[in-house]
Protein backbone atom coordinates (compact mmCIF):
# COMPACT_ATOMS: atom_id res chain seq x y z
CA UNK A 1 0.00 0.00 0.00
CA UNK A 2 1.56 3.32 -1.27
CA UNK A 3 0.60 6.44 0.92
CA UNK A 4 0.46 9.83 -0.77
CA UNK A 5 1.96 12.67 0.31
CA UNK A 6 1.81 16.04 -0.57
CA UNK A 7 5.37 17.03 0.81
CA UNK A 8 8.28 15.58 0.51
CA UNK A 9 9.46 14.40 3.70
CA UNK A 10 12.61 14.36 5.16
CA UNK A 11 14.99 11.73 7.23
CA UNK A 12 13.62 13.28 10.62
CA UNK A 13 10.09 13.45 9.38
CA UNK A 14 10.46 9.77 8.66
CA UNK A 15 11.93 8.47 11.69
CA UNK A 16 8.79 10.38 13.54
CA UNK A 17 6.65 9.15 11.49
CA UNK A 18 7.74 5.35 11.20
CA UNK A 19 10.12 4.71 14.35
CA UNK A 20 8.97 6.62 17.17
CA UNK A 21 4.90 5.93 17.52
CA UNK A 22 6.11 2.38 18.10
CA UNK A 23 8.70 3.44 20.86
CA UNK A 24 6.59 6.57 22.41
CA UNK A 25 3.55 6.80 20.79
CA UNK A 26 2.79 9.99 22.58
CA UNK A 27 5.51 11.66 21.49
CA UNK A 28 4.72 12.00 17.85
CA UNK A 29 1.46 13.63 18.74
CA UNK A 30 1.74 15.93 21.66
CA UNK A 31 4.67 17.70 19.29
CA UNK A 32 2.67 18.18 16.28
CA UNK A 33 -0.64 19.25 18.06
CA UNK A 34 -1.40 22.96 17.25
CA UNK A 35 -2.90 24.66 20.18
CA UNK A 36 -6.01 27.76 18.60
CA UNK A 37 -8.66 29.07 20.05
CA UNK A 38 -11.97 28.73 17.60
CA UNK A 39 -12.27 31.82 15.91
CA UNK A 40 -15.48 34.57 16.73
CA UNK A 41 -17.76 36.46 14.21
CA UNK A 42 -19.35 39.52 16.71
CA UNK A 43 -22.35 41.74 15.28
CA UNK A 44 -23.63 44.41 16.36
CA UNK A 45 -27.27 44.76 15.33
CA UNK A 46 -30.07 47.48 16.61
CA UNK A 47 -31.28 45.54 19.55
CA UNK A 48 -28.25 43.28 20.41
CA UNK A 49 -25.38 41.25 19.54
CA UNK A 50 -24.80 38.00 17.86
CA UNK A 51 -21.52 36.30 19.09
CA UNK A 52 -20.90 33.37 16.46
CA UNK A 53 -18.52 30.91 17.80
CA UNK A 54 -16.58 28.60 15.35
CA UNK A 55 -16.21 25.07 17.04
CA UNK A 56 -16.82 21.82 14.80
CA UNK A 57 -17.16 18.47 16.08
CA UNK A 58 -18.27 19.56 19.50
CA UNK A 59 -22.00 18.84 20.92
CA UNK A 60 -24.37 21.32 22.79
CA UNK A 61 -23.62 19.41 25.72
CA UNK A 62 -19.83 20.18 25.64
CA UNK A 63 -20.29 23.71 26.00
CA UNK A 64 -20.66 25.85 29.10
CA UNK A 65 -21.92 29.49 28.81
CA UNK A 66 -21.61 31.84 32.29
CA UNK A 67 -22.52 35.48 32.40
CA UNK A 68 -20.81 36.93 35.52
CA UNK A 69 -21.71 40.64 35.80
CA UNK A 70 -20.70 41.70 32.48
CA UNK A 71 -18.49 38.82 31.72
CA UNK A 72 -19.36 36.24 29.40
CA UNK A 73 -17.42 33.30 29.24
CA UNK A 74 -18.00 30.28 26.51
CA UNK A 75 -15.96 27.16 27.01
CA UNK A 76 -16.14 23.26 26.19
CA UNK A 77 -14.67 20.29 27.20
CA UNK A 78 -14.14 17.13 25.65
CA UNK A 79 -12.99 14.14 27.05
CA UNK A 80 -11.56 11.07 25.37
CA UNK A 81 -12.71 7.90 25.88
CA UNK A 82 -9.88 6.12 27.43
CA UNK A 83 -11.57 2.53 26.44
CA UNK A 84 -11.70 3.04 22.73
CA UNK A 85 -10.20 -0.22 21.46
CA UNK A 86 -9.85 0.99 18.03
CA UNK A 87 -5.30 1.25 17.03
CA UNK A 88 -5.27 3.61 14.58
CA UNK A 89 -2.11 4.17 12.33
CA UNK A 90 -2.67 7.70 11.71
CA UNK A 91 -4.79 9.40 13.91
CA UNK A 92 -5.37 13.45 13.58
CA UNK A 93 -8.61 14.45 14.96
CA UNK A 94 -7.91 16.02 18.42
CA UNK A 95 -10.71 18.05 20.07
CA UNK A 96 -8.98 20.29 22.88
CA UNK A 97 -10.52 22.41 25.63
CA UNK A 98 -11.12 26.14 25.18
CA UNK A 99 -12.27 29.27 27.26
CA UNK A 100 -12.98 32.46 25.44
CA UNK A 101 -14.24 35.44 27.72
CA UNK A 102 -15.89 38.75 26.29
CA UNK A 103 -16.68 42.26 28.43
CA UNK A 104 -20.04 42.87 27.65
CA UNK A 105 -21.75 46.65 27.79
CA UNK A 106 -23.61 47.26 30.73
CA UNK A 107 -26.65 48.03 28.40
CA UNK A 108 -27.60 44.01 27.60
CA UNK A 109 -30.80 42.10 29.09
CA UNK A 110 -28.15 39.44 30.73
CA UNK A 111 -31.63 37.10 31.85
CA UNK A 112 -32.50 36.97 28.12
CA UNK A 113 -29.48 35.73 26.22
CA UNK A 114 -30.13 32.81 24.18
CA UNK A 115 -27.35 30.32 22.86
CA UNK A 116 -28.19 27.50 19.77
CA UNK A 117 -25.51 25.24 18.28
CA UNK A 118 -25.76 24.08 14.35
CA UNK A 119 -23.68 23.09 11.71
CA UNK A 120 -20.24 23.69 13.70
CA UNK A 121 -21.50 27.03 14.43
CA UNK A 122 -22.20 28.01 18.38
CA UNK A 123 -24.31 31.31 18.43
CA UNK A 124 -24.90 33.54 21.39
CA UNK A 125 -27.83 36.11 20.86
CA UNK A 126 -27.25 38.45 23.22
CA UNK A 127 -30.48 41.58 23.63
CA UNK A 128 -29.83 45.32 24.86
CA UNK A 129 -31.86 46.49 27.28
CA UNK A 130 -35.08 48.59 25.46
CA UNK A 131 -34.17 52.32 26.28
CA UNK A 132 -37.94 54.07 27.08
CA UNK A 133 -37.98 56.96 25.13
CA UNK A 134 -40.69 58.80 27.25
CA UNK A 135 -42.02 62.02 26.02
CA UNK A 136 -42.54 64.95 28.35
CA UNK A 137 -44.10 68.21 28.33
CA UNK A 138 -42.09 71.12 29.92
CA UNK A 139 -44.00 74.12 31.21
CA UNK A 140 -42.78 77.23 30.36
CA UNK A 141 -42.85 79.07 33.87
Amino acid sequence: MTLLRTTHPTFSNLFNEFLLPDVAPQTKRTSQVKHSLPKVNIRELENGFTVELAAPGYKKEDFKIELDNNLLTISAAVKENPEETHKYTSKEFSYQSFTRSFTLPKSIEGEKIKASYENGILNVEIPKKEIVKATKTITIA
